[in-house]
């Protein structure tokens, strides 16, 4: 089975290139919704002991927790700490399962994935990229985003052009979503064929 990683910046089109995977008929582990998930389940407690102002009706408010982290940007370490371990034993599962169902390709979906050290766990990388321009527009639309806001999250991301350095695959999504397809499409048979 080859382990796949995918990474991005926010705002390149990360995830609409996971559905693509997906769409082809790779598993895919989302990291993100692991962890929104985990906000419902068995992180709410070590999280609440940490943020008690982020808990809200018993499961961690993503809202008010991003309030905490973004006056004390310092604390991402402690959440990090709590979370990461909880993410890697559902990614540790998610891999055993499709080992099992004899997978010959699944799809990592890491946003962090060179920032934790991710790329030492998979085959290849797959980088999402596209104009900084079009990624900036991108982010600024979503609700509640803000300047401050999109900044402190560029903050802790590896510099694009690093990420695009290190990659095995690049897809430029701002070329259009077919365009993407086709890339995604490229990559399952590059590495589907490399197998048989």
């Amino acid at each position: 089975m080859i382990v796949l990683g995918l990474t991005g910046s926010i705002g390149t089109g990360k995830s609409t290139t996971a559905a693509m995977f997906r769409d082809f008929g790779v598993p895919v582990h989302d990291a993100d919704a692991t962890v929104h998930d985990l906000y419902r389940a068995e992180a709410v407690a070590p999280v609440a002991a940490l943020f008690p102002e982020a808990l809200e009706n018993g499961i961690i408010d993503r809202k008010a927790l991003s309030a905490v982290l973004a006056r004390s940007p310092e604390r991402f370490g402690e959440l990090e700490a709590v979370i990461h371990p909880l993410v890697r034993a559902r990614e540790t599962a998610f891999l055993d399962a499709e080992r099992r169902n004899g997978a010959p390709l699944v799809l990592l979906d890491i946003p962090l994935l060179y920032e934790t050290g991710g790329e030492k766990r998979v085959d290849k990388v797959v980088v999402v990229t596209c104009d900084p321009q079009v990624q900036r527009e991108r982010v600024l639309a979503r609700p509640g985003m803000t300047e401050e806001k999109f900044q402190l999250i560029l903050s802790r991301q590896m510099p694009d052009a690093e990420k695009r350095r290190r990659a095995d695959f690049i897809i430029d999504t701002g070329r259009g979503l077919d365009a993407a397809r086709e890339q995604v499409e490229e990559i399952i048979a590059k590495l589907t064929k490399r197998r048989d």
